[in-house]
């Protein structure tokens, strides 16, 4: 029985795309007008490209090799920012407390903001994209769909655990570092093979083809993971 509602309540519980679309609307909407997330991830990222950019000088072959490394450790801090963002809104005004006290599925709530930050990282992915290309004169000589397929499995390999630990951090102190301690070590695995199916792609001396497989088992398994534990997280005090 989720808190706050009495056994035998006549409050229906609201349909589970109901929760997913609505909150991933109010998501969308909420950083449409404000852009803090999208335009804190942009300037971190930014930063990171043109730091790196101006240390070396590298030649297409090299910044090929070096790719997977430098856009994944970019993405993945400056997706940081966005994951802290997610729950810290929904503590104003006691936001997040009126869910817990709802029969609405927290399955759909962990989904909905999940889908948000992900869109919002591939947003960023999009914007970043010309300036990796402009910067480092990166070409895929691998098939471009790989990369494209790599990108969207370690995104969300990232951004699903990232909202899961997000939510787990919130009410912490220090939220801001708990979220990379608790992050990092389980993304580990994953950030290996996105490095992977990135690097080779773009050299093109291999085949991705484990690596992204890897991912998409690693997507699913902590997904289900996340959507079975993370009742029991909404509800710690």
């Amino acid at each position: 029985m989720r808190a706050g509602v009495a056994e035998g309540s006549p409050v229906a519980s609201p349909g589970f795309a109901g929760v997913l679309a609505a909150t991933f609307a109010k998501d969308v909407r909420l950083e449409w007008r404000s852009k803090d997330a999208l335009n804190s991830m942009l300037f971190f990222a930014l930063l990171v490209v043109v730091i790196f950019s101006f240390s070396f000088s590298l030649t297409p072959e090299e910044s090929r090799r070096i790719s997977g490394g430098l856009i994944w450790v970019a993405l993945l801090f400056a997706a940081i920012v966005a994951l802290n963002q997610t729950w810290a809104r929904e503590l104003r005004n006691q936001v997040l407390d009126a869910f817990r006290a709802s029969p609405a599925s927290p399955e759909a709530l962990f989904l909905a903001k999940a889908a948000g930050n992900y869109v919002f990282v591939i947003l960023l992915q999009v914007l970043m994209t010309p300036l990796f290309v402009v910067f480092y004169n990166l070409r895929s000589v691998g098939p471009v769909y790989q990369l494209i397929l790599a990108i969207l499995l370690g995104t969300w390999a990232l951004v699903g655990n990232g909202t899961f630990f997000a939510a787990m951090s919130l009410r912490t102190r220090s939220r801001e570092v708990m979220l990379p301690l608790l992050l990092f070590p389980i993304s580990i695995p994953a950030l290996l093979a996105m490095v992977s199916a990135t690097t080779v792609t773009m050299t093109g001396e291999e085949s991705p083809r484990l690596a992204l497989v890897f991912l998409a088992v690693y997507d699913i398994v902590f997904t289900i993971l996340g959507l079975f534990l993370f009742g029991t997280v909404l509800d710690a005090e």
